[in-house]
């Protein structure tokens, strides 16, 4: 059974409004929250005297908004900031904050539109594959940072592939692998644009695309074989009760 977390008793009656996303803040494990799931937007615009003034006013955190405002006259680093708020919120574990300071660690030295990646890719390995999919496009279809190279751009288009993908839009994964390959030539970007042709192209089409380049042959045949041997594999996994079971649950729903 899990420990109880005691919340701080104190509600503010004027909120701390997160501009550049129109959000109100009431308590300071709202506050908390926020950080937490929105790391990579975290910037002076929060990390400021207004914040400290909101939490000595409005919460009574009068020792918290002291030692914070110690900081800033300090020059103290975002991060310092934040894990001194978390920490005296007492609602996540020593080994949630180790976490949280490893991931502020790794957003230290970004860029803004490598912190905008970050935020996708982590949406993209947590399912929410639209969602990633818009913050991926944003990236790409603005004005293109010199300062990080094109392969970052590459592998933006890479992502969008594997984000549209899993939703079965194997077209577009298509186009958007094919881009990754054009900006960084890495082999894995155009074997996964094969195989999503492969995915989605009638077969007299795609066997025609195969004659056009000489490596499409060969990886045409390396990524159906890794086919042939997960179907394969598949088989020896699924035992003949578990057939018999998918039978009757088939029979019952037919009925």
């Amino acid at each position: 059974m899990g420990s109880l977390i005691l919340c701080h008793k104190k509600k503010a009656k004027h909120p701390y409004e997160i501009a550049r996303i129109h959000m109100h803040i009431y308590t300071i494990e709202e506050l908390c929250y926020y950080f937490c799931n929105n790391l990579y937007l975290v910037d002076y615009t929060i990390v400021n005297r207004k914040l400290c003034d909101w939490l000595d006013d409005e919460l009574e955190l009068y020792e918290l908004a002291a030692q914070l405002r110690s900081q800033l006259e300090q020059n103290a680093s975002i991060e310092q900031f934040l894990l001194t708020i978390l920490s005296h919120a007492s609602i996540y574990s020593a080994a949630e904050i180790t976490k949280i300071h490893n991931v502020l660690e790794h957003l230290k030295n970004q860029n803004e539109v490598e912190r905008e990646k970050y935020k996708a890719d982590n949406l993209l390995n947590s399912g929410e594959n639209a969602s990633a999919i818009l913050v991926y496009q944003s990236i790409v279809n603005k004005e293109w940072d010199d300062s990080i190279g094109k392969e970052f751009y590459g592998r933006v288009y890479g992502c969008l592939g594997a984000a549209y993908g899993r939703m079965f839009l194997y077209e577009e994964a298509a186009h958007m692998y094919e881009k990754a390959f054009e900006i960084c030539r890495k082999p894995d970007m155009l074997r996964a644009y094969l195989y999503c042709c492969y995915r989605y192209l009638p077969e007299a089409e795609y066997v025609k695309m195969l004659s056009r380049e000489p490596v499409y042959l060969s990886l045409d045949a390396e990524f159906k074989e890794e086919l042939k041997k997960a179907r394969e594999q598949m088989d020896l996994d699924i035992t003949e009760e578990t057939y018999e079971q998918w039978k009757r649950e088939y029979r019952r729903a037919d009925k």
